[in-house]
């Protein structure tokens, strides 16, 4: 499985190049059932091995995680759920996890938008759920750009760091804890602010 995966996306870089980070993100954040995070994670791991560079494939899926996000937003907005619903009873799987993700976003509010970019599921219908629940679009693209922000400098630096061996990358795929992640995202936001903070202070 793993090297089925590797072989993969590995044609799929040599084909497309950062278009295969774009449109995998975008299309997750969107609400299609496409692994994102895995196309991320290999990009980072194809810049340590010198194929691509880091910044330009965490800036592209930053890009791909906002545009996408949007999406979501306004099929949310002006689909309504009725039609979000619709096309989700004929996939039980992404229903669970649709309704899964609208307890979070009834529960946690705008933050909800943020830590989604951290839980594989919700992140697919973080957009769709703001825009149906009516959030004001300025806060949703806030916090939404935030979090793919953290999100994508996370996950681009983790495949990278782990980029001397893809069995070692495929373990974090398949190991990966969803609240860690979430704690380390959370973190990252944390340590932005204080330095922006100390930044305005200092000036």
């Amino acid at each position: 499985m793993a090297n089925s995966i590797f072989q993969i996306l590995s044609d799929f870089f040599a084909r497309y190049g950062l278009w295969v980070v774009f449109f995998g993100v975008m299309a997750e954040n969107i609400g299609f059932p496409i692994p994102g995070e895995t196309v991320l994670l290999f990009a980072g791991f194809l810049a340590y091995q010198g194929t691509i560079h880091i910044l330009p494939a965490i800036l592209t899926a930053i890009a791909g995680a906002t545009i996408g996000a949007s999406g979501g937003f306004l099929l949310g907005r002006y689909g309504g759920t009725s039609i979000v619903n619709r096309i989700l009873r004929r996939f039980p799987r992404l229903q669970k996890k649709y309704d899964d993700a609208q307890q979070k976003f009834l529960k946690q509010g705008h933050w909800a938008v943020f830590t989604a970019r951290f839980i594989t599921g919700v992140r697919m219908f973080a957009g769709v759920l703001a825009g149906a629940l009516h959030m004001p679009f300025s806060t949703f693209l806030f916090f939404s750009f935030a979090g793919a922000v953290c999100w994508a400098l996370v996950i681009g630096y983790t495949g990278f760091l782990f980029g001397s061996s893809w069995g070692k990358l495929v373990s974090i795929i398949t190991r990966m804890d969803r609240i860690a992640l979430a704690t380390i995202g959370v973190g990252a936001v944390a340590l932005l602010l204080v330095y922006l903070v100390r930044r305005r202070k200092a000036q």
